[in-house]
């Protein structure tokens, strides 16, 4: 039941996040943020802690900022796989393109993800 809550709200913190930066795109389907939500729920549970052990020394050497191009890269490795199985969910025009735009999307849209999915995990409760 948890899962399904935490998929909930990472669905509504995709969804105000796009709206909010229109180069973040999920094709305003709901289906299409469903699974971008379990991409995220599932990156975040393997793949995440992983690159925080080995990036341990950068962020404690930056405070914890480098914390934010960890969630960048993850949210262009999120639109990666969903690319890959063929759902839509483009931050800043990659894919298909990797550039200044979609690297500078991405780290705009970690900050706001963390914001926004904080404010949304204190209304929806586990």
């Amino acid at each position: 039941m948890g899962f399904l809550i935490r998929t909930a709200a990472t669905a509504i913190t995709f969804a105000i996040v796009a709206y909010l930066l229109p180069q973040i795109d999920y094709g305003d389907s709901i289906p299409t943020l469903i699974v971008v939500a379990i991409i995220a729920g599932l990156l975040n549970g393997f793949v995440k802690p992983i690159l925080g052990a080995f990036s341990l020394p950068l962020s404690m050497m930056t405070f914890g900022l480098f914390g934010i191009v960890i969630n960048a890269a993850m949210l262009l490795l999120i639109a990666f796989i969903a690319d890959v199985i063929g759902v839509t969910f483009v931050v800043g025009g990659f894919p298909p393109e990797l550039g200044l735009s979609a690297i500078t999307s991405a780290l705009i849209g970690a900050v706001l993800i963390s914001v926004v999915g904080a404010i949304v995990g204190m209304v929806v409760r586990d």
